[in-house]
């Protein structure tokens, strides 16, 4: 059996982009290690916190859950804090993720990753799928410790913004999507994101998509698991099961080895098996 580790950004990060994969593999008898860069301390703050407790606390709880839903074995953090948005002050806090050194960053997670011995490595695409500043930091440290780690296969999960766009225009002229800005409608992947880039990728840079439908229970649950950024009202959780599915049934990597076109596989395959 082999190790898999994925490196997320923030709290809540892990179910949407590799919850499926990391699903999987554990399924699979696969060791599934997260790795969280931040504590997620600028994510939405609930009402409900206790006395003495913090963002932080509560959304390690969640991503635990998260964990013990999606069947990940071992969760562990760099210890960085949250850098906010592009452009929010917060970006040039000297302890925010944003900030860090990159090789002492890396080293980091290739300390990890030799404890775990890991044969697959997860980061993010280029500009993190949307920019966000602690998501590209995910990519330049992912890179920089599989240079660390030799022999350390690296997958970049982005998001197929080809699909995004024929899904989200297929939903407005069927008449039948639900209404709001909760339906997630207004948002066009196309368009300037975070970085002022589109969101994700083209389908044609993409070279592994991973069929993840078997486990889109789990992945839900793992959204679910985090309650205080993702509700009942929130557009992943009011999307109907089917829809949720056709939605996020698939999960997409980058792997520079591997040419595209993609091929439908899987993440311990070789990209010529």
């Amino acid at each position: 059996m082999s190790t898999l580790v994925c490196l997320h950004a923030h709290p809540d990060d892990e179910a949407i982009s590799t919850g499926g994969t990391m699903a999987r593999a554990a399924a699979e008898g696969h060791r599934v290690v997260l790795v969280v860069a931040t504590n997620g301390d600028f994510g939405e703050v609930p009402d409900d916190l206790a006395e003495g407790e913090t963002l932080a606390d509560r959304r390690r709880v969640e991503t635990e859950r998260s964990a013990d839903a999606l069947g990940i074995h071992r969760v562990a953090w760099l210890g960085y804090s949250d850098s906010g948005m592009t452009g929010w002050e917060q970006n040039a806090n000297a302890d925010s993720f944003h900030q860090a050194d990159l090789d002492e960053a890396a080293g980091r997670l290739a300390d990890i990753l030799r404890e775990e011995d890991a044969d697959v490595l997860t980061c993010y695409d280029w500009h993190g799928t949307y920019g966000h500043p602690d998501h590209i930091k995910v990519h330049t440290v992912g890179r920089r410790a599989a240079e660390m780690v030799p022999g350390l296969r690296v997958l970049e999960a982005t998001a197929n913004r080809d699909a995004m766009v024929a899904m989200i225009t297929a939903a407005r002229e069927s008449g039948e999507a639900p209404e709001g800005d909760g339906a997630g409608l207004d948002f066009d992947p196309a368009g300037p994101a975070d970085d002022g880039n589109p969101f994700g990728e083209p389908e044609s840079a993409l070279t592994l998509c991973v069929d993840v439908v078997d486990y889109i229970d789990q992945k839900r649950a793992a959204l679910g698991a985090h309650r205080s950024q993702i509700t009942d009202s929130s557009f992943f959780m009011e999307m109907p099961p089917e829809v949720f599915a056709m939605s996020f049934g698939k999960e997409w990597f980058i792997e520079h080895d591997a040419q595209p076109p993609y091929r439908v596989g899987w993440i311990f395959d070789t990209p010529d098996a």
